[in-house]
């Protein structure tokens, strides 16, 4: 038993050290020959050789060169970014499937949101009528305090500008609402097309 202990621990050994004796031979960028049990980064994806305890060859790495590693580097997150679409896809799928059962659903769903987008809409065309009507009034203020031949007050002045301002304002709302329409429209447009695609899909199978 004690032989066969001896042995086994003789054979650990002389394994291990035949691990440990396994070294990497590379050349640094001077030129330089090195040999270790660890590549230094850089130096990984440029030429080296794997040797045995006895210097013998196992296995060459060739060097990769920038333009291939750069497009190897491409082509992965090209394919990281493809999956990461697919399951994307395959959640929003799952998703509208489970939220509607018919395109009339849909259709609804896009009302209700349109509804509240062209009632901002609405209000927006409301203040705008509103503010016109109000810089309307300045301005023919101004003007027959110019006629008069008298200078316009400072505070009327600033009113104008205020009014204007405020047009302004109000047209950037209003332009902002309508793409906001325009955009729920086509989001629920595309959630039909889909749903007629996955439909028609899963009656074919």
């Amino acid at each position: 038993m004690k032989i066969f202990s001896a042995c086994l621990v003789l054979i650990v050994v002389v394994f291990s050290t035949v691990v440990e004796a396994k070294l990497y031979k590379w050349v640094d960028d001077k030129g330089v020959t090195h040999y270790g049990e660890v590549i230094p980064p850089e130096y990984t994806h440029k030429s080296n050789v794997l040797l045995n305890d006895k210097g013998r060859l196992i296995k060459r790495n060739e060097e990769i060169n920038n333009t291939e590693r750069r497009a190897n580097e491409e082509d992965e997150a090209k394919k990281r970014i493809d999956n990461e679409a697919k399951i994307e896809l395959s959640r929003k799928d799952k998703a509208l499937l489970n939220t509607f059962s018919n395109e009339k659903e849909i259709d609804l769903a896009r009302d209700r949101n349109l509804h509240q987008v062209e009632s901002l809409i609405s209000s927006i065309q409301s203040l705008q009528r509103a503010a016109r009507e109000s810089l309307k009034n300045y301005q023919q203020e101004a003007e027959g305090i110019k006629r008069a031949g008298r200078k316009i007050p400072v505070s009327l002045q600033a009113d104008i500008t205020e009014g204007e301002n405020k047009l302004a304002k109000l047209q950037l709302d209003l332009v902002k609402a309508q793409e906001k329409a325009a955009s729920v429209k086509a989001s629920y447009e595309a959630d039909k097309t889909r749903f007629r695609e996955l439909n028609g899909s899963a009656k074919n199978k």
